[in-house]
């Protein structure tokens, strides 16, 4: 029976003490071949207390196991080594046997190979972390979120947008220095393809875009090396932090957001939350070492990147820009104009350049091919919208410039008649001009209006409507026929026919 490290350390004693086999083991109650045997282990220089192996089953198979183990790079299956190694030549211990003695040999081939890592221990305002997390389901459509922080002071900000494209990753890289109030020198993020575009003999080929607009914060573009968790990280974890906050799981039990604008809300909660309270790490809140890693971040430049503004789009004639197989409407002044189409939430922002800078000019809902927004105050000279277009008139004639210069009625009267169709028009106007030098431009204005209204265009109906509104005043002071009563006969005498 082998015996516990006290026991062991007991026999030892007494033999030290004794130096002799036979007292020794009436002294630790043991026999005298126990004492002999540990003392001779000891004197070899072995570990006394280190329990003896035994001869097992599997020990003739072990080199073929380190050999499978070897060959597949310690990822070999057990049950593989089992069942289609050991049994066929020979071997009747159990599949139980089999994976002790291939977890030993794993043990024992990572053991030499096992990568090591130094600790990373940045300095403040130097680096920069963001990376891109999957965000929850708004209406239907997939978000995601952009989730950068600070390496120093553990700062988090959480910004959800609807795609990852470049204009979009330069406006939030935009978004972010202006929220921790400057820039660090280095950006490190993965390896997208708004980043880089190829790798040639292990080296990142960075985007020119990413490029130009890091050189505009002042700072540089580095990317991390794949399965590095000094470098990838920190980064990784605030993705997986907010993701568990923020996107609605089982384990959460979040409702679904009723529009984009509640989780831009819920992002800015979740940044209040994280930046307020104690880090594992820090034992303090990323809000008070923000306040000092400002004082070592770069200043923020007056403009964002232009790339940041979205893509350039060139204003039509027709004041309509052409973003994703849509139109959008722009103010007047801006034809033939480049201008920047940005996606925000589920509105698109145009901003075009001016005299004092980079402004926004318009904001639209987003829409879907087909369905074009226009708005009516970018058309301020087109009234009616959607109806038909009002023709401008065009006096070519002394009759048709001296009838037009009777006032406004007259232009009323004449596209009324012309939309009723009413005969011998120019032989009216020139009636109208005559009236005019007799009773005076302003009465025949009057005339004109009231005829329009009324539907009145025959022989004779202008002169009438004249010399009524010259004895009874304007038309308004008349009094109407009351539709709510008739002169004509009712039907109730016919109730009682046939009784």
């Amino acid at each position: 029976m082998t015996k516990s490290d006290r026991e062991t350390v007991h026999i030892l004693e007494a033999f030290d003490l004794t130096k002799c086999p036979t007292s020794a083991a009436a002294l630790a109650g043991c026999d005298r071949k126990t004492v002999l045997r540990y003392v001779a282990i000891r004197d070899a220089g072995g570990d006394p207390t280190e329990r003896p192996r035994r001869q097992r089953l599997i020990d003739d198979y072990l080199d073929k196991i380190e050999e499978l183990v070897e060959r597949s790079n310690g990822k070999v299956r057990a049950d593989v080594v089992h069942d289609a190694h050991l049994v066929p030549m020979g071997f009747a211990g159990d599949e139980r046997t089999t994976r002790r003695a291939v977890a030993e040999a794993k043990e024992h081939y990572r053991a030499g190979r096992r990568r090591t890592y130094r600790p990373w221990i940045p300095e403040p305002g130097m680096w920069c972390q963001f990376d891109w997390g999957q965000g929850p389901v708004v209406r239907g459509r997939s978000t995601t979120l952009f989730c950068a922080w600070l390496s120093w002071s553990r700062f988090r900000v959480v910004i959800p947008v609807f795609d990852k494209t470049l204009p979009t990753l330069i406006s939030c890289i935009d978004v972010m220095f202006r929220t921790i109030g400057g820039c660090t020198t280095y950006l490190l993020t993965d390896n997208e393809k708004t980043v880089t575009t190829d790798h040639v003999c292990g080296v990142a080929i960075r985007h020119p875009i990413i490029v130009s607009a890091a050189t505009h914060y002042g700072c540089a573009i580095e990317t991390c090396v794949p399965y590095d968790p000094q470098s990838k990280g920190g980064a990784e974890s605030t993705v997986k932090v907010a993701k568990a906050d923020l996107v609605p799981t089982s384990a959460n039990l979040l409702e679904e957001y009723a529009s984009f604008a509640e989780l831009e809300r819920a992002c800015a909660g979740f940044c209040e939350l994280v930046n307020a309270r104690p880090h594992t790490e820090t034992r303090r809140p990323p809000f008070a070492m923000l306040a000092e890693e400002r004082e070592r971040l770069h200043c923020l430049p007056r403009e964002p990147f232009s790339a940041a503004h979205g893509e350039t789009r060139v204003v039509r004639d027709d004041q309509t820009v052409r973003f994703g197989s849509v139109r959008y409407s722009t103010p007047p002044g801006h034809v033939g104009k480049a201008v920047w189409c940005r996606v925000h939430g589920e509105e698109l922002i145009i901003v075009a350049a001016n005299d004092a800078g980079l402004s926004e000019i318009a904001r639209h809902r987003l829409s879907t091919p087909g369905r074009p927004q226009i708005l009516d105050e970018h058309y301020p000279d087109h009234v009616l919208g959607e109806g038909p277009r009002v023709r401008a008139l065009r006096p070519v004639s002394e009759l048709e410039i001296a009838f037009l210069a009777l006032g406004p009625g007259a232009e009323q009267w004449l596209r009324e008649a012309g939309a009723t169709g009413v005969a011998r028009v120019r032989h009216k106007m020139h009636e109208a001009t005559e009236l005019a030098a007799l009773l005076g431009a302003d009465a025949i204005d009057r005339a004109l209006s009231t005829a329009a209204l009324a539907g009145r265009f025959d022989e004779g109906d202008l002169a009438t409507i004249a010399e009524h509104l010259e004895r009874h005043g304007d038309a308004e002071h008349l009094i109407g026929v009351d539709e709510s009563f008739s002169v004509q006969p009712g039907t109730s005498a016919w109730n009682g026919l046939g009784r």
